[in-house]
């Protein structure tokens, strides 16, 4: 099946932002680096993507502790940077896609026999990280964080809405990561079949900009 353009469950979708853990001391670096910690400044319009960690799913559950929804095992997010000050500082990013590849997909909802797309609408979205590793992911303003979900179900297939103001999730340098973890939306259209809230969770690694690790400071 075709990748769609995503959420971030959720987007997507997310979608995104970049990597950091313990913050790097660069008195005359930028937020943003490549290579290493204090390594490189990321240029204003590079271009950051970056899939799922190996190994790991992209989830959409019904609750922040269950396991019924939805998983994904391939995803991907892109942005490029809009600022990247000095550390201490926040640099900023505009998330233009956040994808997911509808045919690595299941559900385990009763009802649903499958996955037909996840979409992240309403992007570009501005991403926010600051040098303590914070990730902050808003819409435009006046719009919405936005997942559409279309499942196939024994009755037909259905879409379900979902919302949220924001998301938020943290970045490593540990192994280049950002991470999501039961990112809240609330269902804002669908069937009963669509479960009322979804929770997002993803890690997303390495973050990388001209093929090389970005680090965060």
């Amino acid at each position: 099946m075709r990748t769609r353009t995503l959420l971030t469950l959720a987007g997507t979708v997310a979608a995104l932002a970049l990597p950091m853990a313990a913050p790097a001391s660069a008195a005359d670096g930028t937020v943003l680096t490549t290579g290493s910690a204090g390594g490189t400044a990321v240029a204003v319009g590079e271009v950051l993507t970056a899939p799922l960690a190996s190994g790991t799913a992209a989830t959409f559950y019904s609750s922040a502790t269950g396991t019924s929804g939805i998983s994904c095992t391939s995803s991907q997010f892109t942005a490029t940077v809009t600022d990247n000050p000095s550390a201490p500082g926040t640099a900023t990013e505009s998330v233009s896609a956040h994808t997911f590849d509808a045919a690595s997909c299941t559900a385990n909802v009763v009802g649903v026999l499958g996955v037909t797309s996840i979409t992240v609408d309403n992007l570009p979205y501005s991403a926010a990280v600051t040098s303590d590793g914070t990730v902050t992911v808003t819409p435009a303003e006046g719009s919405t964080i936005q997942t559409t979900v279309v499942l196939r179900t024994l009755l037909g297939s259905i879409n379900c809405v979902y919302q949220a103001p924001t998301l938020s999730g943290t970045a490593s340098n540990d192994d280049n990561t950002i991470n999501f973890a039961s990112a809240p939306f609330a269902k804002v259209s669908g069937s009963s079949l669509c479960f009322a809230n979804g929770y997002f969770t993803a890690k997303y690694a390495p973050v990388t900009g001209s093929g090389e690790a970005v680090y965060v400071n």
